[in-house]
């Protein structure tokens, strides 16, 4: 109970001469210098709020205008028109009373001024915006932009030129565009053609023909008067009914990972490890407070893309409920919470208002490891309530956790700036089988032991015995995009930023006297000890079911298949699609996930990659027609996927304009056997692309070593494959795949080499080619 005394500011006893005052100094400083640095968040705040009001102008803007307006007026001209006499007719008394004719006018002019000055903002703000709802430049080839894109990148530039703040932008980006439910029934049809028979075709056509003519219509308008009103019309209900509303685990189902450097660890102390990767991550949250991070934006041009995801990246939970969970997410949390052999802590990462350093946090997480205390009865598997079934956990956390010290060591996990795991496991690549090392470590990252993550928390980071890391990420309330660009930042931090001294520790000073991580007090009765067995059964069930198979693939890069002028994401879509042919013997529903950040509030929606011209393809290679033919099929397939994804991130996609007419037929309880049959088709081979967006962090050429292995998500259908990406410099793709054991006609080891074979059979497809051009 040390820290406990040292929180007390001061103390009182009352004695027969009086009442004895005891005053303690170092406590009133450490009271003293957090409210002055919550002052100062709160002043940075109200700073970035003019700022971002004001955008794309600055508020020195407004003096400028000012200027110009009394300048004019020098010059015995009115730029006002009369507005300022006006003004100065409707000023209160009291300014006429005290106040020279001269001054009324002063004062006129200033408020003309404020009031030209916001006018130009909103017209500007407007210009912006339309400039951003223009998306045609996306469709145009490479090399031939026509002149109304140039004169768009003219004036876009213009209006970016300003350096903005992380949100700047939200307020001038367009709002998601409702397809036309003629568009989208087409593109559907077009997109089922190739996995269904004639027979199939034709009456799903007979069933599409008869949504679009009857029920779709009055579904569209109640969708088109949402549009109007929400920020976005799909993203509330694809939180809530997607992720938020499942019943079911979210372990493995929903929550995602992402992994350390494939061939280096910066270094082999777990301690010093986690010490560099949390202040890497609280640098992180510092620049998102501050909103010091740039905005993201599409690759290689000035486009911004939305940064809504940012806001509940830290201090956010996901709380449990018997319908439909909630996440909860606080404004701002000096600590967070550490799991380690059983024991929950809480780890102070701020001391009299500033930030530890790094070596005062691996000296505070080695003190966590060097404590031999032992679980509490019912206290070591408790966060196996978060990888079960969520209506036992919410029943267990309102009956047992609405009060009392289990309250209270639950607000510190829910209310922390994220959660440390502390692995006694060893994991990453090296040893004798590094192969089933990869695989072992992804199943590490996506489920543990199942009791060893709060898979409630936005994200939780993993910190081996041997100094590798990882992280786990709840998925409702942000895409992997937005937690890979937080994990590259966190990696290039800890290694080329904080760095360490010789011996592997962490660099910086540490203060005598800091107060000791505080051990979580629990007081789990046997009701929730058995609901916690229950849990762990079924979570260990879901876990052993996770087949997994991490391997990089070295052959080539996207420098080979550029040179082809082949999108880089088109051929491996195009590969897999042979893969999984090869692997099942037909095609499947193909998910790959595009972004629709461009609109405001913008999340995901699906690219079909199965389509006619994917099959023809994948047909005539396997018949073994002529090169030419297969080559000319392959490119015309790649620039129909190019098409499909540039869709899709304009709005013009299928999936999330159906999703969200089948939630408005629910909430009118009417029945469409059209959007139950669309709904329920299942995922079979579900893909996603990570992507690298901060390049700049990682110098490559002087350390190639330092490449990022990714992450990747579990199995999507029963009998499916889950298949993550990332494309790492110039000569290596990894990818991460995933299935079930109790499915025998999935195996991702032979689907990964399936993969493999696919990717150097088509560009084999294209060497031959090359080399009868040189002869």
């Amino acid at each position: 109970m040390a820290e406990a005394h040292q929180a007390v500011a001061f103390q009182f006893t009352i004695t027969p001469e009086g009442i004895d005052l005891q005053l303690s100094y170092q406590a009133l400083n450490q009271i003293y210098l957090s409210g002055v640095r919550s002052w100062k968040k709160r002043l940075s705040r109200m700073r970035n709020s003019l700022i971002k009001g004001v955008f794309p102008a600055s508020p020195s803007s407004w003096l400028f205008v000012v200027i110009a307006i009394l300048a004019t007026m020098y010059m015995r001209s009115d730029p006002s028109m009369g507005l300022i006499n006006k003004i100065q007719q409707h000023l209160p008394l009291s300014l006429h009373v005290s106040l020279s004719a001269q001054g009324q006018t002063m004062v006129s002019a200033l408020v003309f001024s404020t009031l030209l000055w916001l006018s130009l903002i909103l017209a500007l703000r407007f210009c912006l915006k339309l400039l951003l709802s223009y998306h045609q430049w996306m469709f145009e080839q490479h090399g031939r932009v026509s002149n109304v894109t140039k004169v768009w990148v003219t004036l876009l530039s213009l209006l970016s030129r300003r350096k903005p703040l992380l949100y700047s932008y939200q307020t001038s980006l367009p709002h998601q565009p409702v397809p036309a439910i003629k568009d989208t029934v087409s593109r559907y049809l077009n997109s089922v053609r190739p996995l269904l028979t004639d027979p199939e075709f034709k009456r799903m056509t007979e069933l599409a023909q008869d949504f679009e003519s009857n029920l779709g219509n009055r579904l569209q308008r109640y969708l088109k008067l949402k549009a109007l009103w929400a920020t976005n019309y799909v993203s509330d209900w694809w939180e809530e009914y997607i992720y938020l509303r499942s019943r079911g685990p979210i372990m493995v189902n929903s929550n995602y990972y992402g992994m350390d450097f494939l061939y280096v660890t910066p270094t082999p102390v777990q301690a010093a490890r986690a010490g560099n990767t949390i202040t890497a991550l609280l640098l992180y949250r510092r620049k998102v407070n501050r909103e010091e991070l740039k905005p993201s934006r599409v690759p290689g041009t000035v486009i911004p893309l939305c940064a809504a995801q940012c806001e509940r990246m830290f201090n956010t939970t996901r709380t449990p409920g018997e319908e439909t969970d909630v996440l909860q997410h606080w404004q701002d949390s000096e600590f967070i919470a550490v799991y380690h052999r059983g024991r929950y802590f809480r780890l102070w990462v701020y001391r009299a208002g500033r930030l530890l350093s790094p070596r005062e946090i691996e000296y505070q997480i080695q003190k966590i490891l060097d404590d031999p205390s032992p679980p509490q009865p019912g206290e070591d598997k408790l966060g196996v309530l978060t990888a079960g079934e969520r209506i036992p956990w919410a029943q267990m956390r309102k009956r047992y956790f609405s009060s009392g010290v289990n309250k209270r060591a639950l607000d510190y996990i829910e209310r922390a700036a994220f959660f440390v795991t502390l692995d006694d496991d060893e994991q990453g690549m090296k040893g004798d089988d590094p192969v089933g090392n990869l695989d072992r470590y992804a199943k590490s990252l996506l489920h543990g032991k199942c009791y060893d993550r709060w898979f409630d928390k936005s994200f939780s980071i993993v910190v081996y015995k041997n100094g590798k890391s990882g992280l786990n990420a709840e998925h409702s309330w942000a895409d992997a995009p937005t937690v890979a660009h937080l994990w590259e930042y966190t990696l290039a931090t800890d290694a080329f930023q904080l760095g360490y001294t010789e011996d592997g520790h962490c660099k910086g000073d540490i203060e005598p006297c800091l107060p000791p991580p505080q051990r979580l007090i629990w007081d789990i009765p046997s009701e929730v000890q058995e609901q916690v067995g229950r849990s762990l059964a079924v979570a260990q069930s879901v876990a052993d079911d996770v087949d997994c198979h991490v391997f990089p693939f070295r052959e080539f890069g996207k420098g080979r298949i550029k040179k082809l002028r082949i999108s880089p994401d088109a051929f491996i879509q195009l590969s897999l699609q042979l893969a999984y042919y090869r692997d099942r013997g037909g095609f499947c529903l193909t998910y790959e996930a595009s972004m629709t950040r461009l609109f405001r509030e913008g999340r995901t929606e699906t690219v079909r990659s199965c389509s006619n011209e994917s099959s023809a393809f994948v047909k005539a290679l396997e018949n073994g027609e002529a090169e030419d033919h297969c080559r000319s099929l392959f490119r015309l397939a790649a620039e129909n996927h190019q098409n499909l994804y540039r869709m899709a991130m304009t709005g013009a996609g299928i999936d999330r304009h159906l999703f969200c007419l089948y939630v408005v037929s629910k909430y009118l309880g009417v029945e469409s056997p059209f959007l139950k049959e669309v709904l329920s088709e299942p995922w079979r081979l579900s893909t996603s692309q990570t992507p690298v967006q901060q390049m700049e962090l990682f110098d490559l050429k002087n350390h190639p070593e330092y490449i990022s292995l990714g992450g990747g998500f579990g199995p999507v259908a029963d009998d499916g494959y889950g298949v993550s990406y990332i494309i790492v410099g110039e000569d290596m793709i990894n990818f991460h795949v995933s299935c079930k054991h109790s499915c025998s006609e999935t195996n991702s080891h032979r689907f990964g080499a399936q993969i493999s074979k696919a990717l150097q059979d088509n560009l084999a497809l294209f060497c031959s080619d090359t080399k009868k051009s040189s002869t």
